[in-house]
């Protein structure tokens, strides 16, 4: 008896050991990192490639695996991978400098984490801009069935992952030199400029010239111009394994690096049943848009045989647009989107901003993208874009309508009615669509009624998801006897010089956050910037406060849309260094981030010097950006560059004649931007001035001086005025003071640019320029000390 009694005790004790190898199953990868060619445009561009593909290769793990990525680093640089949304140990968190050191060329570096959770995640690398140009994945983890929470119908549907992403010719670090030096040859290659030529001719110009007096540039939606936006590496897409009747679940992430993607289905409404990894009760949409770094799961059904319906990805910008047809047979295509009305933008936005660059208090509470302030532009939705002569004919017709609609407060609220009416906040909305009307062709923006609320070409009870309509399956409320530390911050911005920052300050100008183990952190994040920001919170779930109460939604991601002020917290329950950060990549290397530290966590092993690693780390944000242009003309040589980081700035001029009698200057200074717009400048500087035979001149103070050939030395300060003019006043060693009105790039039309000085010696300025390529220009010019001349410009 007690022999067999040992023998089953044996065989249980073995029977458990199998069991927990089977339940907690190491899953290895290994990732061959490599640099490589790709001609998503034809031509030939490096990038980066994951074991020879783009994405990464989709990994897949269940629920109580042990992960372990195996990264062997064939690049030139280092790198390093983040898994995005995932609980796991902080040095296993992957971003470089922060929680692990960089893997170095020629390497291999080994990931290994407990898979403690399901849903659909992603991955990319956190080092540069390598994400950008090619990596990023999809991240997999697949729920266990005897899983309570395991849902039938839903999570038993076949699945597909479907990654989507921006591509640009341009790498990326000269995107953001770009970006950091106001070139705006993305507006020119969206078509979104809005020149003064563009506004006579709409009938803005009113509008354009209260843009410029406020010291606002161009309205729009996105920084960057992509020549392509992808959905698995590609443009177009296909499965075709599908049947009329079947329902298949797309896992979306959003790998793209600064790219918000409007998705709709030519096959009806999709069924939002994930967000961020997390389930959330089905509710039925027509459309949402996806902001950087976010994934959701939907579900969607093939209507009839024979057809192969269009899941449609649409930049935010309306420029690109990706697709991938569902089924099998003639392509059902689904609405595509209408041109922004950018000019309709920039009237919002004017009445929006203070002079001080401040928003207005509009006297409404926005948050959780319950109003969307771009509605304005979607043609979609207000009509389509109107010429000069039919504003005129409007205005005309809407002359006896009530002032307050006149107003910014009335417009939105107006606008906030219509698109309520629109958009259902129920979760069971049910399928409005009359599939009898697909075609085989785009929907004709006449194809449906016109409700009056509802623009021609689109369904009635048209709706869009935003953030109150989602819903927990299960409560997640937080213990309600923890502490709470509550923190606020306000998104800050400055298109003119492309910083980003939270309360106006970048991440290596501030302490990191200390926080407590057991404590719940409660975030106020109210969105002072006219762009919308996707802040992505890492090693955590946060709950998004929303009227759902105890089932609020459990996200990493918040989008903030401008003027909203959003609520979300979560338990401290993981000690380490964790970023919470701006997800467009390009504002996340401008500064848009904070580090989260737990107090008294143990030291992180694979950081052995902290304080020399948090240096490098913050290095993203102290960058130095070099930009310059030169003009070789008939009359002289005339050109100024500026090397520009996020508070400093050395900039110098020059103008060279070809014979000493024309004259010889050149101009420097360096200086310190101060304020949240950085319109004010001091400064101090040099120049030398040189011209043979030149007399001794008189300036408009009666002071008198000489183009004597030695150098003198300055101090000043530059500010900027109404209609994006810059004033300096200065006085240099001798005493001379000296006050210069200047303007750069003034948009006439698209490509044609103004520009004028002038100042109290009495030299002036007046030229134009024609945009040909990325760096070169024609122009024409007049100088009173060189007089008429033209030629060419190039410029970096």
């Amino acid at each position: 008896m007690k022999r067999n009694s040992n023998r089953f005790i044996a065989f249980a004790f073995f029977m458990a050991l199998t069991f927990s190898a089977t339940a907690q199953q190491v899953k290895r990868y290994d990732l061959y990192v490599t640099d490589t060619m790709v001609h998503y445009t034809g031509k030939h561009k490096m990038a980066i490639a994951v074991n020879g593909q783009i994405p990464m290769p989709t990994l897949e793990f269940t629920e109580g695996d042990t992960a372990e990525i195996v990264v062997h680093n064939r690049l030139k640089e280092p790198t390093a991978l983040h898994w995005h949304g995932v609980f796991l140990p902080n040095r296993e968190d992957g971003v470089p400098y922060l929680t692990q050191m960089p893997i170095e060329p020629g390497t291999t570096y080994t990931y290994r984490f407990p898979v403690i959770q399901n849903g659909t995640y992603w991955y990319h690398s956190h080092y540069g801009f390598q994400e950008q140009i090619g990596m990023y994945g999809s991240l997999i983890f697949k729920k266990r069935v005897a899983d309570p929470g395991f849902r039938k119908g839903i999570d038993d549907l076949p699945s597909v992952p479907v990654i989507l992403s921006d591509w640009t010719d341009i790498m990326p670090h000269q995107i953001h030199r770009m970006l950091r030096n106001a070139n705006d040859w993305a507006a020119i290659k969206k078509n979104a400029v809005q020149s003064y030529g563009e506004a006579l001719k709409t009938g803005h110009f009113k509008t354009k010239i209260i843009n410029e007096w406020k010291r606002m540039t161009a309205m729009d939606v996105s920084d960057v111009y992509y020549d392509k936006v992808l959905i698995n590496g590609q443009n177009e897409s296909q499965l075709s394994q599908f049947r009329a009747g079947d329902k298949v679940r797309l896992q979306l992430s959003n790998g793209g690096a600064s790219t918000y993607f409007w998705i709709n289905y030519a096959g009806g409404k999709m069924t939002v049943v994930a967000n961020d990894g997390n389930d959330v009760t089905p509710l039925a949409v027509d459309r949402f848009i996806l902001p950087p770094s976010e994934t959701m799961d939907i579900v969607v059904t093939i209507p009839e045989n024979g057809i192969s319906y269009e899941l449609l990805a649409t930049s935010e910008d309306r420029t690109n647009t990706s697709s991938l047809f569902i089924g099998e047979g003639k392509k059902q295509l689904a609405m595509h989107w209408g041109r922004l009305k950018y000019f309709e933008g920039m009237k919002m936005m004017n009445d929006m901003m203070r002079m001080d660059g401040s928003m207005k208090d509009m006297g409404m509470k926005m948050s959780l993208q319950q109003m969307d302030m771009n509605t304005v532009m979607y043609p979609e939705i207000t009509g389509p874009e109107l010429s000069q002569r039919q504003r005129r004919a409007k205005r005309k017709a809407e002359k006896g309508k009530e002032q307050d609609q006149d107003t910014m407060a009335g417009k939105m609220q107006e606008m906030l009615i219509h698109h309520h009416k629109d958009m259902p906040m129920n979760a069971d909305a049910t399928d409005t669509m009359d599939h009898k009307k697909h075609t085989d062709k785009s929907m004709d923006m006449s194809d449906h009624g016109d409700d009056q609320h509802t623009a021609p070409g689109i369904p009635p009870a048209l709706v869009t998801l935003n953030y109150n309509m989602l819903k927990a399956p299960q409560k997640t409320t937080l213990p309600q006897n923890a502490p709470v530390k509550e923190l606020h911050f306000t998104l800050t911005g400055n298109m003119n010089r492309y910083v980003w920052s939270l309360n106006n300050k970048v991440v290596s100008e501030t302490d990191k956050v200390l926080i407590k183990k057991g404590e719940i952190v409660r975030i106020i994040l109210y969105n002072g910037s006219m762009m919308r920001h996707p802040m992505h919170l890492h090693g955590h779930d946060f709950r998004v406060l929303n009227d759902k109460g105890d089932y609020a939604p459990l996200k990493n991601v918040i989008d903030i849309m401008p003027m909203e002020t959003d609520v979300i917290e979560f338990e401290a329950n993981t000690e380490g260094d964790w970023f919470f950060h701006c997800h467009i990549l390009y504002h996340m290397m401008a500064g848009m981030g904070r580090i989260f530290t737990y107090e008294n966590q143990p030291a992180n092993p694979l950081v052995p010097d902290p304080q020399k690693a948090i240096r490098k780390l913050y290095r993203d944000d102290r960058q130095f950006f070099l930009g310059a242009e030169n003009e070789f003309a008939s009359n002289g040589n005339f050109g100024a560059a500026a090397l520009n980081n996020t508070r400093w700035s050395l900039n110098a001029e020059w103008k060279l004649g070809y014979d000493v009698s024309d004259g010889h200057e050149i101009e420097a200074n360096f200086g310190r931007y101060l304020g949240q717009m950085q319109w004010l400048r001091p400064y101090i500087g040099l120049e030398w001035k040189y011209q043979q035979g030149k007399h001794i001149e008189k300036n408009m103070f009666g002071q008198t001086f000489s183009h004597d050939g030695k150098v003198y030395y300055n101090a000043g300060i530059a500010y900027t005025l109404p209609m994006l003019v810059t004033l300096r006043a200065q006085v240099d060693t001798r005493g001379i003071f000296r006050i210069i009105l200047n303007r750069e790039d003034i948009p006439l039309t698209p490509r044609l640019r103004g520009a004028f000085s002038a100042d109290t010696q009495k030299e002036y300025m007046g030229g134009l320029r024609y945009i040909v390529t990325r760096h070169l220009s024609v122009s024409a010019n007049y100088t009173t000390n060189y007089g008429f001349g033209g030629g060419i410009v190039f410029n970096y």
